[in-house]
């Protein structure tokens, strides 16, 4: 009776304590959080419960299993799994509640700078974010070490590791050259301040935000919801475009290809209508200008601002669109044309119908008979040969004079 009766009041001892000091636990965070909340780190510290709750009962279990002659023919197997199980939970309680403080301070100042100053608040954000992913992996490669010397084995190797550290850590070094690059590249983008997250970039000619940011890649998302990822070391080697550098506040150009007689005073009152409709106009600046001409149109240029590089993008189309529609309206002959007219065909001189003339003819005055215009000799008012040829051998169509 007693071999079945010691199991279960420790291992039941051990889960009961458990439940009653998680529950006692989270009532207290339950209870701070209501008297504080304008901090969110008493509700973020609930998250870790879990962890915490797993971390007591296997203390308590690997501290009272051998009271309990649970399976005493595997005690060293049973201690080692305790053992195991509860550096791997104290590993995970440790990057929950360093996150919990992380992320709660950063809500403290972004809520406290997110007016005054968002590209600070942008920066302390990918420095937050590679902040915590090293402490992860730090964590981890501690805890997955601490897990390997419980065993013997790995304790009696440990020795000779250390003492071929120097060339395992050049073969490493080596062999993971472009890992490490990427790797101290994500600690220069953290705090050289080059690139953060929310940051409107172009590279390799596309367009997007930077959605996440890691120690060895970073992701854009572009304007039609693709993501590109690229490793770090891209941004530490070759030149991008950051819009979000400094000021958001942009420039935008829009151009139109209209006819030398477009009514440039008309259109800059126009443009100046259509910013004033247009929500995403900042209301900055504004300005209108001819930048280059050619034999059949002149170049227009408009220059519009707003506060960010979406809005500069709405107030470019919506420009653009209202002023085509506006000219077609109102202005027609300012739009493009091609010149479709006929030529003017200048009449030749055996094309003119008069008297036929004798060879010297151009010698000498030309002194028509009294009757000539009576004469009933139908060749009388007929072209010469070569004339008559000469009309034969043209399209039979009207031709201005």
């Amino acid at each position: 009776m007693e071999t079945i009766l010691r199991p279960l009041i420790v291992v039941g001892g051990s889960v009961l304590l458990t439940l009653v000091i998680g529950w006692a636990t989270d009532l207290l965070l339950r209870k701070a959080d209501g008297r504080h909340p304008e901090t969110p780190l008493w509700d973020l510290l609930r998250r870790a419960r879990v962890p915490y709750q797993i971390v007591l009962c296997s203390a308590l279990l690997r501290g009272s299993y051998v009271e309990a002659e649970v399976f005493p023919e595997h005690r060293t197997a049973v201690g080692r799994t305790l053992t195991l199980l509860l550096i791997g939970s104290a590993a995970w309680l440790v990057v929950r509640i360093a996150a919990a403080v992380v992320e709660a301070s950063y809500s403290r100042y972004a809520q406290a700078h997110a007016e005054r100053d968002p590209a600070r608040v942008r920066r302390v954000r990918t420095q937050v974010s590679l902040i915590m992913r090293v402490v992860t992996a730090i964590v981890g490669v501690v805890a997955v070490a601490s897990m390997l010397l419980t065993f013997p084995a790995m304790r009696a190797a440990g020795a000779s590791l250390l003492a071929s550290a120097g060339i395992i850590g050049i073969v490493a070094g080596v062999a993971a050259q472009s890992t490490l690059g990427n790797l101290f590249a994500g600690f220069q983008i953290a705090f050289g301040d080059m690139v953060r997250m929310g940051d409107t970039v172009v590279v390799d000619g596309e367009w997007g935000t930077v959605e996440e940011i890691t120690l060895t890649y970073l992701t854009v998302r572009t304007w039609d919801e693709r993501r590109i990822t690229m490793p770090v070391s891209y941004f530490t080697s070759k030149p991008f475009e950051n819009w979000s550098r400094g000021t958001p506040q942009m420039t935008g150009t829009v151009f139109w290809h209209l006819d030398h007689t477009a009514p440039l005073e008309a259109m800059r009152e126009r443009l100046r209508d259509l910013l004033r409709q247009c929500p995403a106009w900042d209301g900055r600046s504004y300005n209108l200008t001819v930048t280059d001409t050619t034999p059949n149109t002149m170049e227009v240029r408009a220059l519009v601002t707003a506060k960010d590089a979406d809005d500069i993008w709405t107030v470019r189309v919506t420009v653009r669109e209202g002023m085509i529609r506006w000219l077609a309206d109102e202005h027609p002959y300012a739009l493009p044309r091609i010149n479709t007219a006929e030529a003017v065909l200048r009449p030749l001189q055996d094309d003119v119908p008069h008297a036929r003339r004798s060879p010297d003819a151009d010698s000498r005055p030309h002194v028509p008979d009294a009757d000539s215009h009576h004469s009933p000799d139908p060749d009388h008012h007929r072209p010469s040969n070569a004339a008559s040829r000469h009309f034969t051998q043209r399209p039979t169509k009207s031709r201005s004079r």
